[in-house]
C-alpha cells in the first residue's frame, strides 16, 4: 500500500533496519550483528516504525539471542550449555561457537582435564579434610568424575559440590605409610593431585599436596578471665595446615572461636561454665578435619572474673572529660576496657542502631583503670542515661554515676582589674560535676589593655567575660617629669652636636645620589612608556587577522600523544607515539586476536579493579610507571569512555575513603602519585580537548605569542638564556647591551624574486637570525612543517661575492680563552640588507672546507664560547677581590634597577594574561559538561564524609582542574599548539602559571621585601584572580546539573570521533607488558576474589598468556 518501515532494538544502537514488503503479509528485512557478552540469554524486543512518520507501531516480536562463549571459556563447559541453542567446542578458534560458525571439525570428548590450583596444598597427616581441585575441563556432571588421586592417596568425591568443568571437591584418607625397613628412609607425603574422567581423560597438577604433621607448642596469654572473650594465640610447627574451615580450637571443653589462621592461630575464649573458679590449667584442643587433634597440654587457666569495688567521682557534665578512677581487682588480665554511656530504649526506639558514647581506659594496672568521662550530645532525658564498663566479656554497671547539664555563667560584676583583683565568677551548676581543683581559669597576658577570662573543665570550655587592666598612676609626677625630660634634653645636645659636624658632608652625598636617581627614573619611565607603545603597535598585525584556520591547533592523535606520552622516559621515541612493537610477522594475526580477547578482559571491572590494585600494591611500581600505566589504559578503553569514567569513580571512592580515614583530606589529588590520579588528569585533557579549540585556546595562543614577540624585541643571551625582557627574575638580562634593531630582506631560494621583510637585532647570532626568518617567511605554517635551523643557510651578498654567515669560523672573536658567537654586528650587516635563505641536503659544518689541520682542532677544542655576556674567568676573580666595598655595592644596586624591567613586561602583556584567566575561569560563558559533571561529583563526596569542610572540597577542585589541567597546558603550549616553546618563553610561561596556581588557593599570601620578585611582580592582582576562582566555582554550583545520561552520550560522541585514530593495539599490547611481569601476583588476586572465580577471568587471562607468549597450553 505504498507504506514502508523500518525495525529495530536497543542493541542495534540508532540503528534501524529498513523493512521490504514481499508477498501478502509477509515482511522480511537483511538482519543485523549485534555484539553483546555480558549474559549467555537476551531477550530482544523489536520495533517497528513508520519510515516516513517515525511513528512507532506496538509489535510483540521477541526474540532470544544467545552468545555460546560468554561463561564457556573450555570445551566442557560449552558442552555443558542447553542442547538447543547448538554450541560446540570449537578447536580452530578454541572457543565456544554457534555450531554453523565452526568450519573445522568438532571434536568428539574434550581435551584432557587440566588442574591450575589446589586448596589447601598441606593437610594431616590422618587426613579427612576436604580438598579442591581448581581448572577445566574436569567433566561435564558430577558423574564423569572417575577417580581421584592426592599424593598417591585415594580422595573421595564430594558430588554435592561438584562444579561444572571448573572445580571439584574430594575428602582426602590418611598418608601412605612407609614399608618396614631396615635401611631408614624420609617418608615421601608428598605429590601430584590426579584427575580422571569420563573418556579414560587424566590430568596432573603442577601443584605439589603435602602431607605434614602440625604440632602446637605454645599458648599465650595463659590465663584470662572466666567470662571469656581473650584473645590467645597459638604458635609452633606447621599450623598452617589444611585451610581455616577445617580447624576448631576449644579450652577444655569451651569452643575458642578462631580469628586468624596462619603460621600462629588466633581465637577468642568463649565463658567457662565449670564450678571451680580458677580452674585447673586446661588444655587446649586444635582440631584438623574429622581425624586429626593436637593438643597442648596444661595451657590455658580460666580466673576469676574482674570485680569493681568502687568508683569516683560519680558524676560527670555532659561535655565528659572527666578523669574517672575505678578501684578492684583482676584488672591485668582485662586485654580491652571501655566506659559506655547508653541512652534508655525510648531515646532509640525509632532508630535502627542504638547511640553508644565510647571512652577507652587510657591507664590501668591490676587494681585501678582510669577513664575520661565520655561526651554525650544525643538525649533529652539525662536521668535515663546508663553508664556501664566493658572489661572483655564482663559487662558492669557503673550504678549512682550521672550525668548533668554543663554549668552556665553570668556576665562578670567587675571588668576593671589589677595583678592583685580577686575575679569572682558566678553562675549556676559548678558543684554538680566539677571541684575547685579540677577546674582551670584563664587569663590573657598581662601585657594586654584587653584579655579574655576563660573557664575549662574536661572537654568543655566556656567564654566567660572581657577584664581590663586599670593603669598605673602611683609615681608622682615630681619625680616622672625631671626622671624623663633632664636625660632627653642631654641627649638632644649630644645628637645636634653630632648631627652638625657631619650633616655638610652628609648632605652633599644625599644631593649626589638623589640625582643619580632621579636621572635613572626619568630613564626607566621613558623606556617603559616607548616599548609598551611598540609593543601595542606591532603586536596589531598579529592579532588582527588571528582565526582559528590560523592558530596551529594539533589534531587528536597528537594532542593526546604528547598530554599523555611526552612525559615519559622515553619521550618522542615512545612506543605509543611511534607505534612501533617488534612482533614477527607469522605471529601478527595471533597476537592481534589474542590483544582483542585481552581488551576483552579489561572491559570486566572485577579483572580490571583487581589489576590496578595489584599493580599499586608492589613496591617496585613507582609512580612514573602509574603514570604510563595510566595512560595507556585511557588508550586502551578510549572506545568506552562510559566504562572508563565508571572505573575513574570507583577508584577515585576509594582514595577518598583512603585520605579522609588517614584525616588528611587536603592531600587528595595534589600529586599523581596513584593510577587514578593520571587517569583524572587524562580524563579532563580527553573531555576539555574541544572547549581548548572552541574557547581557550586563542586566548592561550595570542598569550604565547605575544610573549615571545616581547622576548624576542629585545637582546637573548643564546649562551645563558637570559633576556633583557621577561618576567623571570632570574632570566633577567642584568647587562645593558647596546643593540639596533635591522630590517632584512629575505630572498628564498627557489621560491621566486619575492622577498620578506624581518626585523632582528644586530646583537643576534646567525641561528637567532635564521630562527626569525624562518618565523616569518613560514608563518603560516605550524612548527612541525617548518625547516629547522640546522637545514638551511644564510648567505649575504653585500657585493659580487657571497658569504655564509655562521655562528662560530675563523672569524670569530676571541678574549682570552673565551670566543664569542657570531652576530650580524660582527659581519657588519647593515640595515636593509639583502639575505638568502637556502636549504642544505647534507649538513656539514663549515670547518670541513678549511685546509689546515691546526684551524679545524681550533674550533673543536672545549665549549669556551660566549654570546652578550662572558662570564668572569679566574682572572677577572682575582681582580674583582681587590675592588672596593663601594664598587661591589653600586654594581649590585644597578644590577636590581634593571628588574624595573619585569614591570614593563607585566604590564605590556596584562591584557593577554587577563583575557585567558577570563577564558578559563568564567562560568557565566561556556562551561565544559565534564567540569560541571565532576566537581558535582566531589560536591556529593564533601557532604557524604562529616570532616570534609568548603576549605578542603575547594582543594578537591583546585587540584583536580586548575593545578591537573590549565597550568600543565599554560606551561606547555605545545601539548595543544603545533609550536616551539624556547627556554627564555618558558621561564616567562612559569611565573604565569605560578600566579595562576596563586590564584586558586585559599591561604592569603604575606608578602615582605624578602618575597621572590615573581611573587611581588602580580600582587596587585592575585586578590582579583582569587575572586574570578571563587565566584567561577560558585557559578558552577548554580549551574543546571549534568545527568549521568547526558554525559554518557558527551563521552560516547567523543568515543566514536577519535577512538579509531589513536594507537589501541600498540597501547593494549604494552598493557599485557604489565600483566606479564606481574603475572603470578595477578593470578593469585584474582584466585582469591570470589567474583573473579565465578567469571572465570583467571582461565581467560591463562589463555592470553598462552597465546602472546608463545605458550603451549591445553586451555
Amino acid at each position: 500500500m505504498g507504506r514502508r518501515f523500518t525495525i529495530g532494538t536497543e542493541l542495534m544502537k540508532h540503528t534501524d533496519k529498513e523493512v521490504i514488503q514481499e508477498q501478502g503479509s509477509k515482511f522480511k528485512f537483511t538482519g543485523y550483528e549485534f555484539t553483546y557478552d555480558k549474559k549467555q540469554e537476551v531477550n530482544v524486543s523489536f520495533h517497528i516504525k513508520e519510515r516516513d512518520t517515525e511513528r512507532k507501531i506496538d509489535s510483540t516480536l521477541t526474540v532470544k539471542l544467545y552468545n555460546c562463549s560468554v561463561g564457556r571459556e573450555d570445551c566442557s563447559l560449552c558442552k555443558h550449555a542447553d542442547a538447543a541453542y547448538q554450541c560446540v567446542w570449537c578447536a580452530a578458534t578454541r572457543s565456544c561457537v554457534y555450531r554453523e560458525l565452526c568450519t573445522s571439525p568438532q571434536p568428539a570428548q574434550c581435551p584432557n582435564p587440566e588442574i591450575t590450583d589446589i586448596i589447601p596444598h598441606f593437610g594431616p597427616l590422618n587426613g579427612r579434610i576436604s580438598v579442591t581441585i581448581k581448572g577445566s575441563n574436569m567433566g561435564i556432571k558430577k558423574e564423569d568424575i572417575k577417580k581421584i588421586t592426592v599424593a598417591g592417596v585415594d580422595c573421595v568425591h564430594q558430588v554435592d559440590r561438584y562444579s561444572v568443568s571448573t572445580s571439584v571437591v574430594c575428602e582426602i584418607g590418611p598418608a601412605k605409610r612407609a614399608p618396614p625397613s631396615d635401611i631408614p628412609s624420609e617418608p615421601t607425603n608428598s605429590g601430584a593431585v590426579e584427575i580422571e574422567v569420563e573418556g579414560e581423560r587424566r590430568g596432573t597438577s603442577q601443584v605439589i599436596f603435602t602431607y605434614r604433621d602440625p604440632k602446637p607448642n605454645k599458648v599465650h596469654p595463659a590465663k584470662g578471665p572466666a567470662a571469656g572473650g581473650t584473645v590467645i594465640t597459638i604458635e609452633g610447627e606447621h599450623l598452617d595446615t589444611a585451610t581455616k574451615d577445617d580447624v576448631a580450637v576449644t579450652v577444655g571443653t569451651v569452643a575458642c572461636e578462631v580469628l586468624s589462621f596462619g603460621k600462629r592461630i588466633t581465637c577468642k575464649t568463649g565463658r567457662y561454665r565449670g564450678q571451680k573458679v580458677p580452674s585447673e590449667s586446661l588444655t587446649v584442643t586444635v582440631r584438623y578435619g574429622r581425624n586429626t587433634t593436637k593438643d597442648v597440654p596444661a595451657a590455658y587457666l580460666y580466673s576469676e572474673n574482674p570485680k569493681i569495688i568502687d568508683f569516683k567521682p560519680k558524676s560527670s557534665f555532659l561535655c565528659g572529660g572527666r578523669k574517672i578512677e575505678v578501684v578492684g581487682s583482676g584488672f591485668d588480665l582485662i586485654q580491652r576496657a571501655t566506659m559506655k554511656v547508653l541512652p534508655s530504649t525510648d531515646e532509640f526506639s525509632q532508630n535502627t542502631r542504638p547511640v553508644e558514647f565510647v571512652q577507652e581506659a587510657f591507664s590501668k594496672n591490676d587494681t585501678t583503670l582510669y577513664f575520661l568521662s565520655p561526651p554525650v550530645n544525643c538525649c533529652h532525658d539525662i536521668q535515663s542515661l546508663r553508664t556501664v564498663l566493658h572489661l572483655d566479656n564482663v559487662m558492669e554497671d557503673l550504678k549512682g554515676f550521672d550525668y548533668h547539664p554543663n554549668p552556665s555563667f553570668n556576665q562578670l560584676a567587675k571588668n576593671v582589674i589589677t595583678e592583685t583583683s580577686i575575679i569572682i565568677v558566678t553562675g549556676r551548676g559548678f558543684s554538680k560535676a566539677m571541684t575547685a581543683k579540677e577546674a582551670q581559669a584563664y587569663v590573657g597576658d598581662a601585657l594586654c589593655h584587653v584579655n579574655i577570662l576563660q573557664v575549662q573543665f574536661g572537654h568543655g570550655e566556656w567564654l566567660v567575660g572581657s577584664v581590663y587592666y586599670a593603669r598605673k598612676d602611683d609615681i608622682p609626677l615630681v619625680i616622672i617629669i625631671p626622671a624623663v625630660i633632664v636625660p632627653m634634653l642631654l641627649f638632644i645636645a649630644v645628637s645636634v652636636y653630632c648631627y652638625r659636624r657631619k650633616s655638610q658632608q652628609a648632605e652633599r652625598e644625599y644631593e649626589k645620589v638623589k640625582h643619580q636617581l632621579e636621572n635613572l627614573e626619568e630613564s626607566v619611565r621613558d623606556r617603559c612608556k616607548k616599548e609598551f607603545t611598540d609593543l601595542m603597535i606591532e603586536m596589531e598585525d598579529h592579532t588582527s587577522d588571528l582565526s582559528e584556520a590560523r592558530i596551529p591547533f594539533l589534531d587528536y592523535k597528537n594532542y593526546t600523544d604528547r598530554n599523555f606520552f611526552l612525559p615519559s622516559k622515553d619521550g618522542a621515541n615512545d612506543a605509543m607515539i611511534t607505534r612501533k612493537i617488534q612482533i614477527p610477522e607469522a605471529r601478527r594475526a595471533i597476537v592481534a586476536q589474542a590483544l582483542n580477547q585481552f581488551s576483552n578482559l579489561l572491559n570486566s571491572k572485577t579483572f580490571l579493579i583487581n589489576f590496578i590494585r595489584t599493580l599499586e600494591s608492589r613496591p617496585d611500581f613507582n609512580a612514573r610507571a602509574r603514570g604510563y600505566f595510566a595512560s595507556l589504559l585511557t588508550v586502551a578503553l578510549h572506545g568506552k569512555l562510559e566504562y572508563y569514567t565508571d572505573i575513574m569513580r570507583t577508584l577515585l571512592l576509594e582514595l577518598m575513603d583512603e585520605h579522609v580515614q588517614n584525616k588528611n583530606p587536603k592531600l587528595m589529588l595534589r600529586r599523581s602519585e596513584t593510577v587514578v590520579e593520571r587517569m583524572l588528569c587524562n580524563w579532563m585533557s580527553i573531555c576539555l580537548y574541544q572547549f581548548l579549540r572552541d574557547t581557550a585556546g586563542e586566548p592561550l595562543y595570542k598569550l604565547f605569542k605575544a610573549l615571545k614577540h616581547q622576548v624576542e624585541k629585545g637582546p637573548v643571551d643564546a649562551k645563558m638564556k637570559k633576556a633583557k625582557y621577561t618576567l623571570n627574575d632570574t632570566g633577567l638580562l642584568g647587562d645593558d647591551v647596546e643593540y639596533s634593531v635591522l630590517t632584512l630582506q629575505v630572498l628564498v631560494h627557489g621560491e621566486g624574486p619575492d622577498v620578506t621583510p624581518v626585523k632582528v637585532l644586530n646583537c643576534d647570532t646567525i641561528s637567532q637570525v635564521k630562527e626569525k626568518i624562518i618565523d616569518q617567511v613560514y608563518r603560516n605554517l605550524p612548527y612541525s612543517q617548518r625547516p629547522k635551523v640546522e637545514s638551511v643557510a644564510l648567505e649575504w651578498r653585500p657585493g659580487s661575492t657571497g658569504q655564509i654567515l655562521s655562528d662560530l669560523d675563523l672569524t670569530s672573536q676571541k678574549e682570552g680563552r673565551w670566543k664569542r658567537l657570531n652576530t650580524l654586528a660582527h659581519y657588519n650587516v647593515r640595515d636593509n640588507a639583502t639575505l638568502v635563505l637556502s636549504r642544505v641536503l647534507h649538513t656539514q659544518s663549515f670547518h670541513q672546507h678549511q685546509d689546515s689541520y691546526e684551524e679545524k682542532n681550533s674550533l673543536l677544542e672545549d665549549d669556551n664560547t660566549f654570546h652578550l655576556v662572558r662570564p668572569a674567568d679566574e682572572i677577572d676573580e682575582v681582580k674583582s677581590k681587590r675592588g672596593s666595598m663601594k664598587d661591589k655595592a653600586m654594581t649590585k644596586a644597578i644590577t636590581e634597577i634593571y628588574l624595573t624591567r619585569l614591570l614593563s613586561v607585566k604590564g605590556t602583556l596584562q591584557q593577554f594574561v587577563d583575557d585567558f584567566f577570563r577564558s578559563v575561569l568564567c562560568s557565566s560563558s561556556i562551561v565544559p559538561p565534564a567540569v560541571k559533571y565532576f566537581f558535582d561529583f566531589l560536591d556529593e563526596q564533601a557532604l557524604r564524609h562529616d570532616n570534609v569542610d568548603e576549605e578542603t572540597l575547594h582543594i578537591w577542585k583546585t587540584n583536580s582542574l586548575p593545578l591537573r589541567f590549565w597550568v600543565n597546558i599554560l606551561r606547555n603550549p605545545h601539548f595543544i599548539f603545533d609550536v616551539h616553546v624556547t627556554e627564555v618563553v618558558d621561564a616567562s610561561l612559569h611565573v604565569i602559571s605560578q600566579t595562576f596556581m596563586d590564584a586558586c588557593t585559599k591561604s592569603e599570601h604575606k608578602l615582605s621585601r624578602e618575597s621572590p620578585s615573581n611573587k611581588l611582580l602580580y600582587a596587585k592582582e592575585i586578590s582579583t584572580y582569587k575572586k574570578m576562582v571563587d565566584d567561577y566555582y560558585k557559578g558552577i554550583r548554580q549551574m543546571v546539573p549534568v545527568s549521568d545520561q547526558d554525559m554518557n552520550t558527551h563521552l560516547a560522541e567523543v568515543s566514536r570521533q577519535h577512538t579509531d585514530k589513536l594507537n589501541t593495539q600498540v597501547a593494549l599490547h604494552q598493557l599485557y607488558q604489565y600483566a606479564s611481569k606481574y603475572y603470578d601476583d595477578i593470578i593469585q588476586s584474582l584466585d582469591e576474589d570470589p567474583a573473579a572465580q565465578n567469571k572465570q577471568l583467571t582461565l581467560r587471562l591463562q589463555q592470553i598468556a598462552a597465546a602472546l607468549e608463545n605458550k603451549v597450553t591445553d586451555l
